[in-house]
């Protein structure tokens, strides 16, 4: 599949949608579709929507992206990870269908993904955009049941504009007519845009801190919307930005209808790996036993200011950074909120990654920042001199899902 890779990134719907009138449509015959879109916070949202939708006794398939581990995270039909055997049988009717045709890898995957959801009976479809959403490869879906859009900020510049606004645009590109929608909280010109563009599609809004509320009182989580008060559990997803997104999702289960039950489950039953994950079990863990070993693949200046909010919110412990990014990456955006809570930063380059930042450039940036850095080879090497100099310290591997997923995979217990 890789050869049929177009020479450059263009974002387009031309190909996935050929491809899919070639096998006859299947984004049409999919369960109603919630999709989501964002810099930060679709994949927290759409576990805590899954994990709340599934608490109803609702059927789910859900579609994300990047996988951390395995390729097969990507799909869940009807709840379950999707199987190597349906996987490969969908992917070469996906290669088969295409005919030889250019296509690029994500577009093709997310054709075998509708395939596979169309074919097994469920409730609902969450879909998360992949990149940005107007000519993301998800957004051929003409009349979901419910959008949603997390914060907005600056990312993949490249691909999406260069400022917040015409990010902002690209993903608005997902609102449809008539089609209600859920806004996270949003910088005013980031909002002004999704509003203009709902505001021409007449598609209702229910944007945070207009139309719903979300707070922390006394370890419990608030949220009020135009129906009411709901105090539910805190989100077991960890951070203060989860809270936001939990609201977000809350929002979506609300407009859907369903009621406090679903909504409690989605604050206790989501998981979401390698999002300030702690990691007390596999060999790197029990290779640094008094370690308070965490992994976080969040990788833009937003994501580093919900870790930076949540080391501030934890304990007071020597912390420590193992990191490494990807050379697409503003680096410095992602190193200066942490600045104020890590006492040395390990660099090193993510294995088998063409597009990896080198260590000493990340080193050099943590330096730039005011943090003390040095480089290691590998995430283990790093964790050992870690050790060796501070045996009880806070560690976060984190700067890359790349990374995250690399971690993830060599700490499977044997």
């Amino acid at each position: 599949m890789m050869k049929l890779h177009p020479k450059v990134i263009d974002l387009v719907l031309d190909r996935a949608e050929r491809l899919l009138a070639a096998l006859d449509h299947p984004e049409l015959k999919l369960p109603p579709v919630i999709h989501i879109a964002g810099t930060n916070g679709k994949g927290s949202t759409q576990a805590m929507m899954r994990a709340g939708l599934e608490g109803a006794g609702k059927a789910v398939h859900a579609y994300t992206s990047p996988h951390l581990a395995r390729f097969h995270e990507r799909i869940r039909v009807a709840g379950d990870l999707i199987s190597e055997e349906y996987l490969t049988e969908i992917l070469d009717e996906c290669y088969a269908a295409n005919g030889g045709e250019s296509i690029t890898y994500f577009e093709i995957t997310t054709c075998a993904a509708f395939l596979a959801f169309a074919r097994q009976k469920a409730d609902y479809t969450l879909l998360e955009v992949g990149l940005g959403g107007r000519v993301d490869a998800t957004n051929v879906i003409d009349a979901p049941a419910l959008t949603v859009i997390t914060p907005v900020s600056l990312d993949h510049q490249q691909f999406l504009g260069e400022t917040l606004p015409e990010i902002a645009g690209e993903k608005a590109g997902i609102i449809k007519r008539g089609v209600p929608c859920i806004v996270g909280p949003q910088e005013d010109s980031a909002l002004e845009v999704i509003e203009a563009k709902a505001a021409r599609l007449g598609a209702p809004l229910h944007v945070f801190g207009q139309h719903w509320h979300v707070s922390v009182e006394r370890e419990r989580l608030i949220f009020q919307d135009e129906t009411g008060l709901l105090d539910l559990p805190m989100p077991a997803l960890l951070g203060a930005h989860q809270v936001q997104n939990a609201g977000a999702a809350i929002a979506g289960l609300r407009v859907l209808g369903f009621d406090e039950a679903a909504c409690a489950a989605a604050m206790t039953d989501a998981t979401w790996p390698a999002r300030m994950q702690r990691l007390k079990s596999g060999p790197l863990a029990q290779s640094a036993p008094n370690v308070e070993l965490w992994l976080d693949g969040g990788h833009n200046a937003s994501a580093a200011q919900a870790i930076a909010d949540l080391l501030a919110a934890l304990p007071e412990r020597e912390t420590h950074l193992i990191c490494g990014m990807l050379n697409t990456k503003d680096v410095g955006g992602y190193m200066r909120p942490l600045a104020p809570h890590v006492t040395h930063l390990s660099a090193v380059s993510i294995p088998g990654e063409v597009n990896t930042l080198p260590s000493g450039v990340t080193a050099d940036a943590a330096r730039n920042v005011g943090i003390r850095a040095s480089e290691a080879e590998t995430v283990d090497q790093a964790l050992e001199a870690i050790i060796v100099n501070a045996p009880h310290a806070r560690v976060l591997i984190c700067g890359s899902l790349y990374l995250a997923g690399h971690v993830l995979r060599s700490n499977v217990q044997s």
